[in-house]
């Protein structure tokens, strides 16, 4: 089979394309980088940790994480058991787009690493208008979104090393995020049983482990949760 001759043309109309539609996320993921920076220097680190953590991590919300975990006594096995929990989801992502990397050569590996949330949906549910390179359309779509993190956290980190650090409250950065996050996913929703359950679980564990090693538990027992709310939801449609 002749292989297929790539100009730079493409490349660019491929380029062109992934920015006009991942845009948005890059603008949200470099606020949102931003804030990890500020976050993590405000926290008495060097400013070039958050730039190393969000270019090798990568792992969103995982990388807040991690800065607790640093602050406390150390417990890899709690760390990894963490961080397969939250981010265990990726599993599923990557049988699911198998299909779409196929074919894509060396572009795979960063297809693969760079695998965010809104890289996958993006990736995924969307296809490139006809004539655009898919395969470079995906990895650009990859790369912006991976630069966007790793751009914020950089400013980020540097901004804050710079003074922003030194405001009172900045700490509170973290929290705040993640408040409007869940904020706008609760007015978003048509039944809140998924937050509440979140909430009582996270309070729960809270006060039984401690703030130290409260979010495991709470982690498995919503996955629990919601586990055996799927299986009785499945059989009671059988029975239908």
């Amino acid at each position: 089979m002749k292989k297929r001759k790539i100009t730079h043309i493409q490349i660019a109309e491929a380029f062109t394309a992934a920015f006009k539609k991942a845009f948005p996320i890059m603008a949200g993921f470099l606020f949102l980088g931003l804030g990890y920076g500020i976050y993590m220097t405000g926290c008495g680190f060097s400013p070039w940790w958050p730039v190393c953590m969000a270019a090798a991590v990568y792992a969103g919300s995982v990388e807040f994480i991690v800065v607790s975990l640093l602050l406390s006594t150390f417990n890899p096995l709690y760390a990894f058991l963490l961080t397969l929990l939250v981010n265990g989801r990726h599993i599923f992502y990557g049988i699911s787009i198998l299909n779409k990397y196929q074919g894509t050569g060396w572009k795979k590996l960063f297809l693969v690493s760079g695998m965010s949330d809104e890289a996958f949906s993006l990736n995924y549910m969307t296809e490139p208008q006809k004539g655009i390179l898919k395969d470079w359309y995906m990895l650009w779509i990859t790369f912006l979104l991976y630069l966007s993190w790793v751009g914020g956290a950089t400013l980020g980190g540097f901004a804050g090393a710079i003074g922003i650090s030194g405001i009172k409250g900045i700490e509170f950065v973290m929290p705040a995020l993640f408040i409007v996050i869940f904020i706008s996913q609760w007015q978003k929703e048509s039944s809140h049983t998924s937050s509440i359950t979140g909430w009582v679980a996270a309070i729960a564990c809270l006060l039984i482990f401690g703030k130290t090693y409260f979010l495991l538990p709470a982690l498995l027992l919503v996955f629990i949760v919601f586990s055996v709310q799927w299986l009785v939801n499945k059989q009671n449609k059988n029975k239908l």
